[in-house]
């Protein structure tokens, strides 16, 4: 957040940095996936004329989240999968709101063809989300 705007110098490698800790769950309290959920959504609202053409990998590296998630039968407990569910949502939301709708849109193949409630709550407060 000290970066502000200045964060779009650094989005490329940022970006990868992002999708690395979103793809690996890192025990019981998934502390670093929290904070990098934290940390896209301060440079999704800092760097919000640039995410646009990042759409895409984000939703997909998001998704893929939420569905690992959902689908963990490890040791994780239910008050930070929730949180973790909510982080993704809201960048979700984030997302949507700079790119003007445009992850609404892509959406709305994917809970039409869920069938997992968990998964497909995430996806109706998005679309839902004005």
């Amino acid at each position: 957040s000290r970066l502000g705007i200045l964060i779009v110098r650094h989005l490329r490698r940022l970006e990868r940095v992002i999708l690395g800790y979103l793809e690996v769950c890192d025990g019981p309290e998934e502390e670093a996936r929290l904070g990098i959920l934290e940390t896209l959504q301060c440079t999704i609202e800092h760097a919000w004329p640039r995410m646009p053409c990042r759409v895409p990998v984000l939703l997909t590296a998001l998704l893929k989240m939420i569905w690992d998630v959902h689908t963990d039968q490890g040791s994780t407990p239910e008050p930070v999968k929730a949180a973790l569910l909510q982080g993704a949502t809201d960048c979700l939301i984030l997302l949507d709101r700079c790119s003007e709708g445009q992850v609404k849109v892509l959406l709305e193949g994917v809970c039409s063809s869920c069938e997992e409630n968990r998964v497909r709550e995430c996806i109706r407060k998005v679309q839902e989300h004005t």
